[in-house]
């Protein structure tokens, strides 16, 4: 098996090996759009208003590159990431921004962790501040001065806090746009009353004040069902073996074809 960034006992791969992660996909894409500049740049230089998942898979599909590929691949994942970068710039915006590429990394390593402690279990203090201690690294090749990230888990929360409270984040009517994409994708049998428990997972696991400003459905229904999935879901995880649970499974490398088609290697 060929050595990749992440130790295969890291606190980084324990989280993001999880499958149930992908139920926080759409929470991610929600609080990256919330940053009126980061939904400039989706909107003006992707597909997103047609194919809102592609984005959604292409960021999962570079996570797993970057934390379980072995280091060729971790390193090719991200140059792809950055190249592609270059060339998203506007009036307002420019993707290689460091404060742009904190705010979309902190969506990420917030969203996985939330996911984790509401499906899986919560993490100790300390696993909390070596997951946030090792995932700079996707951070730093992504763009991301070593210096800009917050230092600890407690200061990561305060930026998170600070950056909707009193920062540039502000849900604007292309974000309402646009998740609208989110929450009801065109995507054939997974349209209409089929994506209604994935939206209540995606509306639960926001920040109220994400989840007020977009606006989106939160009643007692909604949440009774929330409160339902957090009670069964664990159990059902809990359940699970893991040839089914994670992926890919420990003691496997993780590598990709020209395709971008993911394969594993022992």
């Amino acid at each position: 098996m060929r050595a990749g960034l992440f130790s295969e006992d890291s606190i980084t791969r324990r989280v993001n090996r999880e499958n149930i992660l992908l139920l926080g996909g759409g929470r991610a894409l929600l609080m990256q759009l919330a940053h009126p500049k980061v939904a400039a740049g989706v909107d003006e230089h992707s597909d997103f208003r047609t194919h809102p998942i592609r984005r959604l898979r292409r960021t999962i599909r570079m996570t797993m590159a970057i934390v379980f590929g072995d280091r060729e691949t971790a390193l090719a994942a991200a140059r792809g990431v950055n190249q592609v970068h270059t060339k998203v710039q506007g009036p307002t915006y420019d993707a290689r921004d460091p404060d742009l590429l904190l705010w979309v990394y902190a969506t990420l390593a917030d969203t996985a962790l939330v996911t984790y402690e509401t499906f899986v279990k919560r993490l100790l203090p300390d696993e909390r501040e070596l997951f946030h201690e090792e995932f700079t690294l996707l951070g730093e090749l992504l763009g991301i001065p070593n210096g800009r990230f917050p230092g600890s888990a407690r200061e990561f929360d305060e930026y998170l806090e600070a950056m909707v409270s009193n920062g540039p984040v502000r849900v604007d009517d292309r974000a309402r746009e646009l998740a609208a994409q989110v929450m009801h994708p065109r995507v054939g049998l997974m349209s209409g009353p089929v994506m209604l428990p994935l939206n209540v997972v995606t509306t639960g696991l926001l920040t109220p004040a994400l989840r007020e400003q977009y606006g989106l459905p939160w009643g007692r229904a909604q949440q009774r069902a929330y409160k339902l999935a957090v009670v069964v879901v664990p159990r059902l995880i809990a359940l699970t073996p893991p040839l089914l649970r994670v992926w890919p499974l420990p003691g496997r490398s993780l590598v990709f074809t020209p395709s971008g088609r993911a394969t594993t290697t022992s």
